[in-house]
């Protein structure tokens, strides 16, 4: 793995772990109480965002593109 890869895998990474917790976070919050939480949806949601995430970063990422 080449230098430029390894930094976009790190950078894109990230930000797909801060989006499933974000999401994560947002699933969790439309219930009133925590008994009433769906977790079958909440992970799917979560781990949606994260591979969505993954993909938006293939056109490109800030962190990585401002080192260039």
């Amino acid at each position: 793995m080449n230098n430029d890869f390894k930094k976009w895998l790190k950078a894109a990474g990230i930000r797909a772990l801060k989006t499933v917790a974000q999401t994560a976070a947002a699933t969790i919050g439309t219930t009133a109480v925590l008994s009433e939480v769906n977790w079958k949806i909440v992970v799917s949601s979560a781990v949606l965002a994260g591979i969505l995430s993954l993909l938006t970063s293939v056109a490109g990422l800030p962190e990585v593109e401002n080192e260039h």
